[in-house]
């Protein structure tokens, strides 16, 4: 049941990627760092069983090279992590806190995950925007308090690509070392899609309720 919910959703992450090549990788890279709830923990392990299969060249580089394919899916998941960064940037900078409390709501974005990323900001000052890049959840909302900070916006693009790409390269990694052990792990396969299944759905659920919850306070 869950796997024919989430299937159409995983299945448009896999026929961008498959149709883009690593445009495609940037261009769903960006959405979640808009702070749209596109998870880079699909998006890249499907990155790099793409490049696994040989079909994640750029321009004619990395052709017959599957491995550096695994770099070109890391380093445009880290550029399209610098293009969605954008606007989330923009509209903290333009309008600050109010225009997120005013604006958020259409994207299911609520006072708590902006708490949240505001906390981590404070404590760490400019480099929690390269920590925070490795760490799930926060990373997608990091830009906003940046953006309120009025951030140098070369240093927080610099710290953005630098903190997106080790973690872009290492799911890239983990889906191309499960596409090299494709032929052991096939009769695992449609319970790990159920297991991405579940974890996909509970994160969304939990994304929604979040926002309900905050909107209620």
């Amino acid at each position: 049941m869950l796997h024919k919910i989430l299937a159409p959703i995983v299945a448009w992450m896999i026929a961008v990627m498959a149709a883009m090549g690593p445009l495609g990788v940037a261009l769903l890279m960006a959405i979640e760092s808009a702070c749209i709830p596109l998870p880079s923990e699909v998006i890249m392990p499907f990155a790099g069983f793409l490049a696994f299969q040989n079909k994640l060249t750029f321009l004619g580089l990395g052709a017959g090279n599957p491995t550096a394919q695994i770099w070109i899916a890391g380093i445009f998941g880290a550029l399209g992590c610098n293009l969605g960064s954008i606007p989330a940037y923009e509209v903290g900078a333009w309008g600050g806190r109010r225009a997120i409390e005013k604006y958020g709501k259409y994207i299911l974005l609520n006072l708590h995950h902006l708490d949240q990323a505001e906390r981590f900001f404070a404590r760490f000052g400019t480099w929690a925007i390269l920590v925070a890049r490795m760490l799930p959840v926060v990373r997608t909302f990091i830009a906003l308090p940046a953006g309120i900070a009025k951030m140098d916006r070369t240093r927080f693009h610099l710290y953005t690509f630098v903190g997106s790409l080790p973690w872009c390269l290492g799911l890239a990694w983990i889906g191309f070392k499960l596409g090299e052990n494709w032929n052991t792990l096939g009769t695992y396969f449609h319970k790990l899609d159920a297991v991405i299944g579940v974890l996909l759905l509970a994160g969304i659920l939990w994304f929604v309720w979040g926002h309900l919850k905050g909107r209620k306070k």
